[in-house]
């Protein structure tokens, strides 16, 4: 049954206080860390780097939150890992573990009973194990080929009971294996947006200027001896702002929305001139296989709202805008 709410017993300064002191423990509990990474914590990561198999994360209760934590953190940064249930493995999911795999055990007494009775069985199958719990001398970090300590002086809950700092301090040692691993496999900012093809870095650096172009036969394109009053209404049905200007077959120029207001404002006849008069030559443009992001912060050094897309002998391929990239969210 749960206990009858006080209100009367709440009080702000309290929960500031309360607050504050929990971060404070925390904070202590990850500085203390430092000291422990030592010749173990190398020898973990040298572990899972030369592991032909993969590494399973396991814990129960709060410390299985933090396996599950770890273990998609090092999938997503180039070291394949999935969490095993303990409970789950002593039922059949125990065959999912191979002689070529690392264990991670998390737990914080190093008394877990679901952990110490698949312990025997991991190790008959000759994989690795590598325990991180609060206690040096427990039965699992006797058991582990590596031990790590993430051992607190204090949980941050009042009690002292409910895990809290133990937590925060086992997810900050899974997040430094990871980190360290992620470095030894020299991985870089395309693989993490490789496994991250849905996020924002994938976009930026996976999406590139072909995917996001509006390709040739959708740009207008006119002769540099086309009316002006032509080109506008190209222009206009064309909805880039812009035409291309090609002769045999190759770019010659560019007419946008911006010269045009130009062409205005020096009061140029616009009902008997030639688009070659007004036109932008040789205008900037970019190669089809560049990353998308080039094309940003190429039209935003040159404060111009759209490129036109050509191959190395200058034919047109396509052209793309400001709206363009926006609509792809590689902006």
């Amino acid at each position: 049954m749960n206990p009858s709410p006080t209100p009367d017993r709440y009080s702000p300064e309290r929960a500031l206080d309360l607050g504050r002191q929990t971060l404070g423990i925390e904070a202590a509990a990850v500085e203390a860390l430092k000291s422990r990474i030592d010749g173990d914590f190398a020898a973990a990561v040298a572990l899972i780097l030369n592991s032909r198999g993969r590494l399973i994360v396991s814990g129960m209760g709060k410390s299985g939150h933090i396996a599950r934590k770890i273990a998609a953190t090092m999938a997503s940064t180039g070291t394949p890992a999935y969490f095993v249930h303990p409970g789950e493995a002593s039922h059949g999911d125990l065959g999912m573990i191979t002689r070529d795999d690392v264990l991670l055990a998390l737990s914080n007494s190093g008394e877990s009973e679901e952990l110490l009775r698949i312990v025997p069985a991991v190790k008959r199958q000759g994989a690795s194990l590598i325990s991180m719990t609060g206690a040096p001398h427990s039965t699992l970090a006797r058991e582990a080929d590596i031990h790590l300590d993430a051992g607190v002086a204090q949980e941050a809950c009042p009690l002292n009971l409910a895990p809290t700092a133990s937590t925060t301090a086992a997810l900050a040692l899974g997040d430094a294996l990871a980190v360290a691993l992620l470095d030894a496999r020299g991985f870089g900012p395309e693989d993490f947006a490789r496994s991250h093809p849905g996020g924002s870095l994938g976009r930026r650096l996976l999406t590139h200027v072909r995917d996001v172009m509006r390709p040739a036969e959708r740009v207008p394109s006119i002769a540099p001896d086309t009316p002006i009053t032509d080109a506008i209404i190209a222009m206009s049905r064309g909805g880039l702002g812009l035409v291309a200007v090609v002769e045999n077959n190759a770019v010659t120029g560019i007419f946008t929305d911006g010269d045009l207001r130009r062409a205005f404002e020096r009061r140029i006849d616009l009902q008997h001139g030639l688009i070659a008069s007004v036109m932008h030559p040789m205008p900037h443009r970019i190669g089809a296989d560049k990353l998308a992001v080039e094309a940003v912060e190429m039209m935003e050094r040159l404060r111009i709202n759209a490129l036109l897309v050509t191959d190395a002998d200058n034919h047109l391929l396509g052209a793309l805008n400001m709206h363009d990239l926006f609509t792809a969210k590689v902006i």
